[in-house]
């Protein structure tokens, strides 16, 4: 499989472009994605000449605005440049499938940034980054997260679920899209679309039911939308959990009274959080497969992304 292309903040794969002249360097996207991830670094502050070392900026809001200024200069104001940054940079990559920015950067940070007020004191902490969130603006379904939030579980499976299926559907739909294509595309994920969002798997499966007469370019566009905006929905224990018994439906008339029980079991205990996902998902897998239903083989729920990656090992704190 091509590795899939990626916009990463420059400073986490070791490059010394921080304000300070250091780094950030983020040694699971170095050491552990960069087998299957491409990545695209952008440092934009360098981009549009602050050099290396810098004087610090931050967000500050003025008015109704939120701009980025110099904290030692106030005078100094590089908003416009960011944002011009963020355009120019949306157009070299067009071809990305995510991105990681750096957490807690006037430029990058896309969650909880603090803002200020012009006489220095701190306003809040709803601040984005001005080139985070022009890109985001520019790419709207594009799945997005900061570094440091990779260190949880649950968000680094979530964010990269989302990168690999953006990249499935640019890569096998996207280009020249068909009716055929979109169903057979959303076949593949119904079940883990189900674990993310049930009200989402009902509507794209109305959705797709209905496309004779429309525009495909138009349809595929729309469907798109509503498949990125279902994954963005985090798959919660419930939701993996209905999932997984709706998957067990097919074996109903298939397994003995000990095995109905060892996996009723083991989705029990994963409920209740005291395993992780792939314990009941191995066994339920190991039983379907015997079936030898190709619909059932092509799930995306067993596999939303490289097993070698292991991030349905850990027991996710969520309900």
């Amino acid at each position: 499989m091509s590795k899939i292309p990626l916009g990463v903040s420059q400073c986490l794969l070791g490059e010394q472009v921080r304000f300070d002249g250091g780094h950030k360097r983020n040694r699971y996207l170095t050491d552990v994605l960069s087998e299957y991830i491409e990545f695209r670094p952008v440092c934009p502050e360098v981009a549009i000449g602050l050099g290396i070392p810098r004087k610090p900026i931050r967000l500050v809001i003025i008015g109704d605005e939120t701009r980025v200024r110099g904290v030692q200069n106030p005078d100094l104001d590089v908003t416009d440049a960011l944002v011009e940054q963020a355009e120019f940079a949306a157009q070299q990559m067009p071809d990305i499938c995510g991105y990681v920015f750096m957490q807690n950067s006037p430029s990058c940070g896309v969650f909880g940034m603090k803002r200020y007020r012009d006489n220095g004191y701190t306003a809040d902490g709803k601040g984005r980054g001005a080139y985070a969130q022009r890109f985001m603006e520019l790419m709207p379904l594009l799945p997005v997260e900061e570094a440091g939030r990779l260190n949880d579980a649950g968000l680094r499976d979530n964010f990269l679920a989302r990168v690999f299926a953006y990249h499935d559907f640019k890569t096998n739909v996207a280009a020249a899209p068909t009716a055929k294509k979109l169903i057979d595309f959303y076949s593949r994920y119904k079940y883990q679309v189900m674990a993310h969002h049930v009200p989402s798997y009902f509507t794209i499966g109305r959705y797709l039911s209905n496309l004779s007469g429309r525009d495909i370019q138009t349809s595929s566009d729309e469907f798109f939308r509503l498949f990125m905006e279902a994954l963005a929905h985090h798959a919660s224990r419930k939701g993996n959990t209905n999932a997984i018994m709706h998957l067990r439906g097919y074996l109903k008339e298939h397994l003995n009274t000990q095995d109905k029980q060892e996996l009723s079991q083991l989705i029990d205990s994963y409920k209740a959080g005291m395993v992780p996902l792939v314990v009941p998902l191995t066994l339920l897998k190991h039983h379907l497969l015997k079936l030898d239903n190709p619909y059932l083989k092509s799930q995306t729920f067993w596999s939303p992304h490289p097993e070698r990656l292991g991030l349905r090992n850990h027991i996710v704190e969520n309900s």
